[in-house]
């Protein structure tokens, strides 16, 4: 999950975002993929000290639950169930329209993309609820078949001997330049790359071998997205040349399918980037769907009673699947609505959620280090040195989303901001309710 949510479509096109802030650059691009990186490996071994130290559901809200306060659990929980989730959810469904219109040959309208979007949305929350065997099966044949063409094209570098290609007729040359300070603003795209790994533990507490296979998956998950990302990055830049890249965009994962594969690469390498997307649309509902359910055991959503018993009940279309799908619907609209009359520019909805999450990741970190510094971990490496590093990249990351868009990126936080007040105030209204009720009793 963790390898196959990281590694989506992003990784195809995010090469011409990065090489395009750090001025053609390919080590301070190798530079960006570490710092990404220190987010996740630092950050995910940080991680591996709660997880050890809880058996309840609901991945890192359980950890807010038990190492802060079930309020900001509660907070924490609403944010990921009611924002981040769907609206990854959305837009990465979208993202296999678009991809499919290309592969398809269809009429490149916002209605068809979304469209099919939707289809594709409602294929895997079907699947997910009511075949989790399949699903959990689908997620690892969909991990190692977008893994082909990414560790591919790498091998490949070592053994090309061509010149980079000519930059074709009609394109505007780019050429290498010094950027300065503006490299930073790479790390925004390549906060989405990486981003995802959280959802995983959405699920450790079905995970067969629990806490060790949990602690396994969080060190060695990110250190293969890491290997995969700077495979790709550096056999693209060694075939095409950085020139090449700068000047075609987004087209350049094209030319060097068309390079390798002949005139049918372009199409092969569209299935393959389909697939990668069919991968992470299925473990975000993989991991949504359950999120309703773990909250209500927490008693922190409204009627969790009843979606408690629905959940141990049927075990397929619950209510806790429902909300989440119908969540996600929601989003659904407002994205298409915000892409239909560019009310938000060149962004989209889940940029609302994957910047202000870090937030949250850099309260987990502290946690830990204070669990350090108390003896409670005894560890240096995972108790000291990791959550240091993990808290530094995340910063950075934060640096980076204000650097880009300052002001937009304020306004998503605010909008963040606000459900997260909705999850505390739901707890906080359960439990006085709670308390009324037994002192009647």
């Amino acid at each position: 999950m963790i390898v196959g949510i990281c590694v989506g479509s992003g990784i195809f096109f995010k090469v011409g975002s990065i090489l395009a802030f750090t001025g053609g650059n390919v080590l301070l691009g190798v530079l960006v993929f570490f710092i990404g990186a220190l987010c996740i490996i630092f950050g995910s071994l940080s991680l591996t000290n709660l997880a050890s130290r809880t058996t309840k559901n609901g991945g890192m809200v359980a950890y807010f639950e038990d190492f802060y306060s079930n309020s900001m659990a509660s907070a924490f929980g609403w944010y990921q169930t009611f924002l981040y989730y769907p609206t990854i959810a959305v837009v990465v469904s979208w993202a296999a329209g678009i991809y499919t219109t290309l592969l398809l040959n269809l009429p490149q309208t916002i209605d068809i993309q979304m469209g099919i979007g939707f289809l594709y949305m409602l294929l895997f929350y079907s699947i997910n609820i009511y075949s989790k065997d399949f699903a959990g099966k689908f997620q690892i044949i969909s991990t190692i078949t977008k893994l082909i063409p990414l560790i591919g094209i790498g091998l490949l570098a070592l053994f090309w001997t061509k010149e980079p290609p000519a930059i074709p007729s009609g394109v505007e040359a780019v050429p290498v330049s010094n950027v300065g300070w503006g490299w930073v603003a790479a790390l925004a795209p390549m906060a989405f790359s990486y981003d995802g790994w959280p959802i995983a533990l959405s699920i450790s507490n079905e995970v067969k071998g629990g806490h060790e296979t949990m602690k396994k998956a969080l060190f060695f998950g990110p250190i293969i997205v890491l290997a995969v990302y700077l495979c790709y990055f550096l056999g693209l830049t060694a075939i095409l040349g950085p020139e090449y890249i700068l000047s075609t965009g987004e087209e350049a994962v094209m030319a060097v399918g068309n390079m390798i594969l002949g005139s049918y690469g372009e199409i092969i390498i569209l299935m393959f980037i389909l697939i990668a997307l069919f991968g992470v649309i299925n473990g975000v509902t993989l991991g949504h769907i359950r999120m309703p359910y773990a909250l209500a055991t927490k008693d922190m959503m409204p009627e969790s009673q009843k979606i408690i018993q629905s959940y141990e009940g049927t075990k397929k279309a619950h209510t806790s699947a429902l909300i989440a799908f119908l969540v996600s619907i929601g989003w659904f609209v407002i994205h298409y609505t915000t892409q239909r009359f560019n009310l938000i520019g060149a962004g989209d909805v889940s940029e609302i959620a994957i910047v202000f999450g870090y937030l949250w990741y850099i309260a987990l970190y502290v946690k830990v280090f204070q669990m350090f510094m108390k003896k409670q971990i005894t560890d240096v490496f995972t108790g000291f040195i990791s959550p240091i590093l993990a808290i530094l990249g995340g910063l950075i990351i934060l640096f980076g989303g204000f650097h880009e868009s300052p002001y937009s990126t304020a306004f998503f936080f605010l909008i963040c901001s606000l459900f997260c007040i909705s999850g505390f105030m739901c707890y906080k209204y359960n439990k006085k309710h709670n308390l009324e009720v037994n002192h009647v009793d």
